[in-house]
């Protein structure tokens, strides 16, 4: 083989092998770093993984906030009138936070079925909810709608 060929080969192939190594610490940093999200009917139905760092959303169910007097520590229900999934929270919640608002927490699934949240955001205004909050209860009231004695409402636009 020609000294030139050789050099150029020996060239390529390590461009080759740089770029292949750079692709797979880039798909392997990403892939530790995305947050999917889960509904409370997908929670529910055993769809979310444990111990893996996830994004749930819905509505903060009516009368379940309880705070702890001692601690910062508040359990509350989210729903998509469909399901409810229970949350944990230990911190200071945002000043929007209230029951019926729309809530996405990140956090954890534990193995008892209790979502452990590091991080509670609330809907910042009357008019928006979390892209991902609305489809999930639009498609609860779709199927809502389409059970036996269902009365149809819609839950969006709230």
């Amino acid at each position: 083989m020609h000294p030139i060929r050789k050099k150029r080969l020996t060239i390529v192939l390590f461009l080759l092998v740089g770029v292949s190594v750079a692709v797979a610490l880039t798909t392997y940093a990403l892939r530790q770093n995305i947050n999917l999200f889960y509904d409370p009917s997908q929670i529910a139905a055993g769809e979310a993984p444990v111990d893996v760092r996830i994004r749930a959303g819905g509505m903060v169910e009516e009368g379940t906030v309880q705070r702890d007097p001692e601690s910062l520590k508040v359990e509350f229900k989210v729903t998509d009138f469909t399901s409810s999934v229970l949350v944990e929270y230990t911190g200071i919640l945002p000043d929007l936070f209230a029951e019926g608002q729309g809530v996405v927490a990140m956090g954890r699934m534990d193995g008892n079925g209790r979502f452990v949240a590091d991080q509670v955001l609330a809907k910042h205004d009357e008019n928006y909810m979390p892209p991902e909050v609305n489809e999930a209860l639009e498609k609860a009231a779709g199927k809502r709608a389409a059970m036996p004695g269902a009365t149809g409402e819609s839950s969006a636009g709230y």
